[in-house]
């Protein structure tokens, strides 16, 4: 499983950044695709998720309203649109990808998550 992240870059607070994270090596039924974000000297934290084949998106309440996942099954592709940026947001951006053993549930933890991808860099700085 290959989980390619890209988008990321410098951006002044109150931009925007669109984040992909391209998928392949397997077919995602049962999955969730999510981002993770990890800032300097702090662990993963959960961003976002959807599931792959409904579409259902999960979000960190902290995130929801700034932040929106999106899914093009065609192109095997998850993005996530970045509105109102700040320099809380500043860090790596991870693509992951989760079986949902129960369907429709997902997990925060990121020591349960099964794929990860190499990680965008997202910095927020004027």
């Amino acid at each position: 499983v290959q989980l390619q992240a890209s988008g990321g870059g410098l951006v002044q607070p109150g931009g925007s950044l669109r984040l992909s994270c391209a998928a392949s090596g397997r077919t995602f039924s049962n999955y969730a695709l999510g981002w993770f974000r990890q800032a300097p000297g702090k662990g993963r934290e959960f961003v976002a998720a959807i599931s792959w084949t409904e579409g259902v998106t999960y979000y960190a309440p902290s995130l929801k309203g700034q932040f929106t996942i999106s899914r093009d099954n065609a192109k095997s592709s998850v993005y996530l649109q970045m509105n109102s940026l700040t320099p809380d947001d500043t860090g790596v951006y991870y693509c992951a990808a989760l079986l949902m053993v129960v369907p429709g549930t997902i997990t925060w933890n990121p020591e349960r998550w099964h794929y990860w991808g190499q990680g965008t860099q997202v910095t927020v700085s004027s």
